[in-house]
C-alpha cells in the first residue's frame, strides 16, 4: 500500500521542495496550504491532494482535519512545517497573538485531532523549528506578548520555535509515536517579516542562504528514512541530530507548563 504524507505549509518554499521530492520516493502527498492556486498546483505537480487552509483561524485548521480524515485511506506521516513571522504584533480572529497560532497553536490542533489515526498507523511526526529557538525569551505567563515589547517579530518567532520543538516532545511522550523536530537551515525564501531591517538582512546574507530544496532535504529525510537511530524526540540541525537547543527544551517542567498552556488553547 502506498504511504501516504500530509505536509502542511505546502504552498511554497521548502514545504513545497519536501511534497515533490517525497512524491518522487514514491510517497502520495496531501498538500495542505493557503493560497488555493499554488497548493493546488504542488499537489498536481506531485499527483496528490490540494487541502487549502488557513492557520491563521482554528476553525479552518479543524476543517482541515476533518477533510483529511475523510479523504485519506491513512497517514503514515505528518509534517507540520506551517509557520510564519510577522513584523508588527497582531492577533488571530481566536483572539491569540499570530506568530504563536501560526507556528504552535495550528499545528498542535492539527496533530491533536489527528492523533487517533496516526497513532491507529504508527505514524511519524516532523516539525519544522529553527535555530532561532536558541535565542528564545520564553514567558509561559505571557506567550502571547501582550505585556511586553514584540521586537520586530523575531523574538516572539523565537520563542514559537522554541515551542515547536517543547510540543514536539509532548505529543512524543502522550502518544508513543516518533516526533522530530528540526531546524531545516537558512533557506533564501521569500520568508521574513516585511521591514526594512528583515529586508536588509537578508539581502546581506543572501550568500550564506541554502535553496529550497536543501532546505526541505532535513524534512524528507526525517519522513522517509525508516530507521533514524536516534532518540524520539531528537532535535536535528539540518541533517545532524542532536542539534544545540534552548536549554528549556530539556526542561520537564516547562515542557510540562507549556503543553498544558497549548491545549488549553486549542481547546
Amino acid at each position: 500500500m502506498q504511504r501516504v504524507v500530509v505536509v502542511t505549509g505546502a504552498s511554497s518554499g521548502i514545504g513545497r521542495a519536501a511534497a515533490i521530492e517525497l512524491a518522487r520516493r514514491g510517497w502520495h502527498v496531501a498538500v495542505a496550504g493557503r493560497d488555493p492556486q499554488r497548493t493546488r498546483a504542488v499537489a498536481e505537480a506531485t499527483g496528490g491532494d490540494a487541502f487549502i487552509a488557513d492557520f491563521d483561524s482554528l476553525d479552518n485548521v479543524r476543517t482541515l482535519a476533518r477533510q483529511l480524515l475523510d479523504t485519506l485511506p491513512r497517514i503514515d506521516a505528518l509534517v507540520n512545517n506551517a509557520g510564519g513571522i510577522l513584523g508588527t504584533r497582531s492577533e488571530s480572529v481566536d483572539g491569540f497573538e499570530l506568530t504563536l497560532q501560526r507556528n504552535v497553536l495550528g499545528s498542535a490542533l492539527l496533530t491533536e485531532t489527528l492523533l487517533p489515526t496516526l497513532v491507529d498507523h504508527g505514524a511519524r511526526i516532523v516539525h519544522t523549528s529553527s535555530v532561532m529557538n536558541r535565542v528564545a525569551a520564553l514567558r509561559l505567563d505571557d506567550l502571547d506578548y501582550k505585556s511586553r515589547g514584540f521586537q520586530g517579530g523575531w523574538r516572539p518567532y523565537a520563542d514559537a520555535k522554541l515551542g515547536v520543538i517543547l510540543y514536539a516532545r509532548s505529543v512524543m511522550e502522550r502518544s508513543g509515536l516518533e516526533s522530530y523536530p528540526v531546524h531545516p537551515g537558512y533557506v533564501a525564501t521569500s520568508f521574513g517579516p516585511d521591514t526594512w531591517l528583515a529586508r536588509t538582512t537578508l539581502r546581506l546574507t543572501r550568500n550564506l542562504q541554502i535553496s529550497a530544496p536543501a532546505g526541505a532535504a532535513p524534512l524528507v529525510h526525517l519522513v522517509d528514512t525508516p530507521e533514524l537511530g536516534v532518540d524520539n524526540g531528537t532535535y536535528f540541525d539540518g541533517l545532524l541530530p542532536g542539534g544545540k537547543a534552548h536549554p528549556l527544551a530539556n526542561n520537564p517542567e516547562t515542557l510540562q507548563r507549556y503543553e498544558e498552556e497549548v491545549l488549553a488553547r486549542i481547546g
